[in-house]
């Protein structure tokens, strides 16, 4: 009998990945790049619906293929058997699992999807040429002790980069590609806001800036009936996520649009495996009776169900960016099959308001640098009393800042002038030209940066630069990494050392 039907030896030369889209393309090429420069730890990252965990497989499956060892680390115990099932389907079953008491547990495997919990329990990693960290923001110690001190190329993967340190784990981020890019192309639907009945949090007590947790319990109890009443009137028929401020908060809600006749849960940390995996089959049929599902922070990372059509948030919050963007992301995902066309926000925290500015910024241009997510978090945002929303000058899309989330219109700075019409229009401001285009005069600040920052700087500084001259962001299709330098004018140069005097007196 032929030998050759019974070897079991790991075989990955026969993937079926569905063809990757454009950016997933650039991003994997950017990351090789990144390591060909010497970048032996990367951050990726990648915006609701941009595949992360597609990218990774295939990351994981380039150093297979040529015979080196792989391994994908979770956050989340709940999110190993799904990451498995993901492998498989792309054709590389032969993975082991470890995980306490698994039963793909298989050490010999040269790919191993692991569980952060227990490999922190054991004390040592897998063998690994490449390491691939889950939502890497949340910086569990197993992991950030061992990057540093392992040979293994690093790639950290996360949607929201915003926590305080990942630069002394991560020596440079990749963009994937933008919300904006992804909302244009199909694979997030827009986002429409409703603003409701809100927490009225003035005067409620803080911690480190932030609002805490029993404050916002508190208020948030207030308003629990209009949060029902609410959601009746504008979302009855669209599947919802809801997220509280504590567990208490949520179970209070859940209370509430149960007596009310809808089908409602809790899903939180208190919440066990086989309650979870219960509700999970009830939410995700298409005719379900569970309607509404009610966290705190469960629901806020790694959950996709595409038909979620409507979230609900009653968190208010007046620093974490990054909590704002993983809470809407969860209802942002298309979902051709049932025909949804938008995600409806019903705002009853003030957080759209006071996030718009850098939500904003985010939706259309993700990072240039670590620190830059760092100081979004970092930042603490103050209710205007006067505040008015604005809507979109062409559209009405609420809430606008300086650019439209909904149809891309966008503010002039009013000191720049276009000089002549059509479509390579001269950079001139006040009476100096600066540019023959706007393209050129990113290629100027390019090639400034380059000379005067440091490597993991440049791209931040070039960004910051193009925007105080401009007064808007660069386009999203002008790549850092592939501006060419150019000579930069004598107008160019004076009024970039002037934007350096005015920043100098300020510090």
């Amino acid at each position: 009998m032929n030998e050759q039907l019974f070897q079991d030896a790991p075989h990955y030369g026969s993937p079926t990945f569905p063809a990757p889209r454009p950016f997933q393309v650039s991003a994997h090429e950017a990351l090789r790049q990144g390591f060909r420069d010497g970048h032996k730890n990367q951050c990726l990252m990648a915006p609701t619906g941009a595949g992360k965990t597609y990218l990774a497989l295939r990351i994981a499956h380039e150093a297979l293929v040529r015979g080196k060892k792989a391994v994908f680390l979770c956050d989340r115990t709940t999110l190993i058997n799904q990451t498995s099932r993901a492998a498989d389907s792309y054709g590389l079953s032969a993975h082991g699992i470890v995980q306490a008491n698994h039963w793909r547990r298989d050490t010999e495997m040269p790919f191993q999807i692991a569980s952060a919990q227990t490999l922190a329990k054991r004390g040592y990693w897998p063998d690994a040429d490449v390491i691939v960290i889950d939502e890497c923001h949340t910086q569990m110690k197993v992991w950030t002790e061992y990057i540093t001190q392992t040979k293994a190329a690093c790639i950290g993967l996360s949607a929201t980069p915003f926590s305080p340190g990942l630069g002394k784990f991560f020596s440079r981020i990749v963009n994937a590609t933008t919300m904006f890019d992804l909302t244009q192309s199909g694979v997030l639907v827009p986002m429409r806001v409703l603003s409701c009945k809100q927490t009225d949090m003035k005067g409620a007590e803080t911690s480190g800036g932030e609002w805490t947790d029993k404050a916002a319990e508190q208020r948030g109890m207030v308003i629990i009936g209009d949060v029902v009443t609410e959601w009746q009137r504008f979302a009855e028929d669209r599947k919802t996520i809801v997220f509280g401020a504590t567990i208490a908060h949520c179970q209070e809600l859940c209370r509430q649009f149960v007596d009310a006749g809808i089908g409602a849960a809790c899903f939180t940390s208190e919440t066990t495996t086989a309650e979870r995996a219960t509700l999970l089959s009830a939410y995700t049929r298409p005719d379900a009776q569970l309607r509404v599902l009610i966290s705190v922070e469960a629901l806020a990372k790694g959950f996709d169900v595409p038909d979620v059509g409507c979230v609900v948030d009653c968190r208010p919050l007046r620093k974490s960016l990054s909590t704002a963007i993983q809470m809407w992301g969860r209802g942002l995902r298309s979902s051709p099959d049932t025909g949804k066309k938008d995600c409806l926000l019903l705002d009853h925290s003030g957080n759209i308001h006071r996030f718009a500015d850098d939500y904003t910024d985010i939706f259309f241009n993700g990072l240039d640098a670590l620190d830059m997510g760092e100081k979004l978090d970092k930042k603490i945002r103050q209710d205007d009393d006067d505040y008015t929303p604005t809507g979109c000058p062409k559209c009405g899309y609420q809430p606008f800042a300086k650019r439209c989330m909904s149809c891309g219109y966008e503010k002039q700075a009013p000191a720049l002038e276009v000089a002549l019409p059509g479509e390579m229009q001269e950079v001139v401001l006040g009476k100096r030209k600066l540019a023959d285009d706007h393209h050129h005069l990113w290629q100027q600040v390019c090639t400034y940066a380059r000379s005067h920052s440091k490597p993991d700087k440049q791209r931040g500084r070039a960004w910051n630069l193009y925007k105080s001259i401009t007064g808007k962001t660069p386009s999203n299709i002008w790549h850092f990494d592939t501006t060419p330098n150019v000579e930069i004018t004598r107008h160019t140069r004076n009024k970039i050392v002037s934007l350096n005097m005015a920043y100098s007196k300020a510090r």
